[in-house]
């Protein structure tokens, strides 16, 4: 297995930190990290603990933190965020769909059709990412869903910019989805004591 880690950290090291160099990405660890404004963009590659003597496997996780919906969360602002403590999170393969979402180093690897394959679904979530330019932009990601998945923050961020229009708007398509699930009472009684902080009548909806 050493020589395919070997070959694994040399791919990193010639062809994928170059790449993400140019494209003004840095490398801390198994990271790389773009801060642009108040947004900082992140690729993990994480190996796989399953690996094996003639198979080496890795994710590519993909993530953006910002700053603004730390803050709504009363977190620490970070810096150096890991993928975990990022707002928005997934694996290359659900941006860049003609990717897998874990590859596979064996003997038999041919690593030129992998390299291509990895800066071809890199590139892909740099184009994503320049379409996700501020947390507003994650909001309304989120809102287009609808998804549970930090809709507090978004209801928050929403009202403290006064779109009381988007922040109902949302909340009703989040009624309409997850209404009839057992859960919906909890998240409603949440967005109802975020509405009435903003002085937003929650029973007008």
């Amino acid at each position: 297995m050493i020589i395919l880690q070997q070959l694994f950290h040399e791919m990193i090291k010639q062809d994928i930190r170059p790449y993400l160099s140019k494209h003004g990405f840095s490398k801390k660890g198994s990271n790389f990290y773009k801060m642009t404004g108040s947004l900082i963009y992140l690729f993990n590659f994480q190996k796989s603990s399953g690996n094996l003597a003639d198979n080496v496997m890795f994710y590519v996780n993909c993530g953006i933190y910002a700053e603004e919906l730390a803050r709504i969360q009363s977190r620490e602002i970070l810096t150096k965020p890991k993928e975990e403590d990022c707002h928005f999170r997934a694996r290359i393969g659900e941006i860049a769909e003609s990717v897998p979402d874990r590859f596979s180093i064996t003997p038999t690897t041919d690593m030129d059709d992998m390299r291509k394959t990895l800066q071809n679904g890199l590139e892909k979530v740099i184009e994503f990412n320049n379409t996700m330019i501020s947390a507003r932009s994650l909001v309304d990601y989120y809102i287009s869903g609808p998804f549970l998945h930090l809709s507090e923050e978004s209801l928050h961020l929403l009202l403290q910019s006064n779109d009381v229009g988007a922040a109902k708007l949302f909340f009703k398509a989040l009624q309409k989805k997850y209404g009839t699930e057992k859960r919906w009472s909890i998240f409603e009684y949440k967005y109802k004591v975020i509405f009435n902080k903003y002085g937003v009548e929650f029973d007008n909806l």
